[in-house]
């Protein structure tokens, strides 16, 4: 049986405003096994922002207990968190958040220069990751020379160079008309047949469809957790990759 990547028990979260207090998540309980594909949904304000950062190490419960990869966060220091955040998730972003004057290849690389991994390996690695998702001719290229869904599948290779075990993509597809919405989840479920655990949030009924499991929150709960009943996205199509721009 698959082990569990991410276990909540009990967590809640609560922020001082200037309003008072706010709770933006109430007793929430969660397990999510190796090689599960999870979307995570909700309107504003519901908490699903607040509980994906936590998932990500970003931000801490005000109560209960977080477990990632079997430890438990709390009992980590800062550089110990760092630690485990880097060898375990790739982050994936609604922003690409590439550096613009850095090329495709220096941008997927970038989180090994953190790891103190030598050059040639890091430019093997990136090199590696920009092939899986289709760009392997661009890697000299500036982020400014492709396209925003291109732009996206290059954060996914930098979400996926460290080898994580886990990838959490915020709203990944947020800013990508709807092909090139269909074309990044078609990454993720290529992503996730290879095991890789995938948890996204997003807002959109046809994206969280992909996924093989949905989680709804409402007001700081979870009020649905259950396997997605909808037929996912058909794949796209072949050959349907976008082009560079000139």
């Amino acid at each position: 049986m698959a082990g569990e990547v991410i276990r909540a028990e009990s967590l809640s979260k609560a922020y001082n405003t200037a309003a008072g207090p706010f709770q933006a998540l109430k007793d929430v309980n969660l397990a999510i096994l190796s090689g599960e594909f999870v979307a995570i949904m909700g309107p504003s304000g519901s908490g699903k922002s607040t509980f994906m950062n936590i998932l990500g190490c970003l931000d801490r419960p005000s109560e209960g207990r977080y477990f990632l990869a079997g430890n438990n966060v709390a009992d980590l220091g800062k550089d110990e968190t760092a630690a485990l955040r880097n060898r375990t998730i790739g982050f994936v972003f609604q922003g690409f958040n590439l550096l613009p004057r850095m090329t495709l290849a220096d941008n997927v690389a970038l989180p090994l220069v953190y790891s103190g991994i030598g050059h040639a390996e890091r430019r093997a690695r990136a090199q590696e990751m920009l092939d899986k998702v289709g760009l392997g001719g661009y890697a000299d290229s500036l982020p400014s020379r492709i396209s925003g869904g291109q732009q996206q599948r290059v954060a996914i290779a930098r979400a996926l160079v460290n080898r994580p075990s886990l990838v959490l993509a915020d709203e990944p597809t947020g800013n990508l008309d709807s092909h090139t919405s269909h074309e990044i989840m078609e990454v993720f479920r290529e992503l996730n047949e290879e095991e890789i655990t995938v948890v996204l949030i997003t807002h959109e009924s046809d994206i969280a469809a992909v996924a093989k499991r949905q989680v709804r929150f409402l007001d700081g709960r979870i009020v649905h957790d259950a396997p997605t009943r909808s037929p996912p996205l058909p794949r796209a199509g072949e050959g349907a990759g976008e082009k560079a721009n000139p």
